[in-house]
């Protein structure tokens, strides 16, 4: 079995929504579907791919937007992010009225996520850990036999998080990309809420937000 992914910038944000699947049962996942509805439709019909859940890594407005409304449409659930997003979970509509989004409800996941939890996809398992610092209930998706992770905005090629947002803080997130995603092996790729690819081999070298770990 092969883990499959199409990356679909969202939003005014140009937040990375990755349409997840597995090859073997044409079973997926959208992971953080923030908006453009229609967008994030089209590319699972030509994809070809079921929808049996909505993934979510943290409760900001451009990567929850159309979660409600897509789980409602493929008629499947929402899992993620950890408990402690409640608060931005409940803050949708202030959120999208603040960013000039379309309207937004508010929505509670069908499962909180925990660190070491899994998530299956088709005959696809991914780690979950939690990821604080960015927002304090971040979680990441790992798919170890693909090498690849699904990070949110935790850490991006170049860069980390913000930690200006309300329960947003520094040296968690420092602290998260330390204990967290640089313990994984450096060829792992991963895909960052905004922007493009990386490894964690190559942001331990070169981020200049976390220091040298490589």
């Amino acid at each position: 079995m092969a883990l499959q992914y199409q990356i679909i910038p969202v939003t005014p944000f140009q937040q990375n929504c990755t349409l997840l699947w597995c090859d073997e049962t044409m079973q997926g996942t959208l992971i953080d579907a923030g908006g453009d509805i229609p967008k994030l439709t089209a590319a699972v019909a030509k994809a070809n791919v079921k929808i049996t859940k909505l993934l979510l890594t943290h409760g900001h407005l451009d990567h929850v937007g159309a979660a409600a409304q897509l789980a409602a449409h493929y008629a499947v659930k929402i899992e993620g992010p950890h408990r402690e997003e409640q608060f931005w979970l409940d803050m949708l509509p202030q959120q999208a009225m603040m960013f000039r989004f379309p309207p937004a409800q508010a929505f509670l996941p069908d499962r909180w996520l925990e660190q070491a939890d899994t998530v299956q996809v088709g005959n696809l398992l991914l780690e979950v850990r939690h990821c604080a610092g960015h927002t304090p209930g971040h979680v990441v998706f790992i798919h170890h036999p693909s090498q690849l992770a699904i990070v949110g905005d935790v850490l991006f090629n170049g860069g980390i998080g913000r930690t200006d947002f309300p329960r947003g803080d520094y040296q968690t997130l420092i602290n998260s990309i330390q204990q967290q995603l640089f313990t994984l092996p450096d060829n792992y790729q991963f895909i960052a809420g905004h922007g493009a690819m990386s490894t964690i081999g190559h942001e331990k070298k070169h981020n200049p937000f976390v220091g040298k770990f490589g």
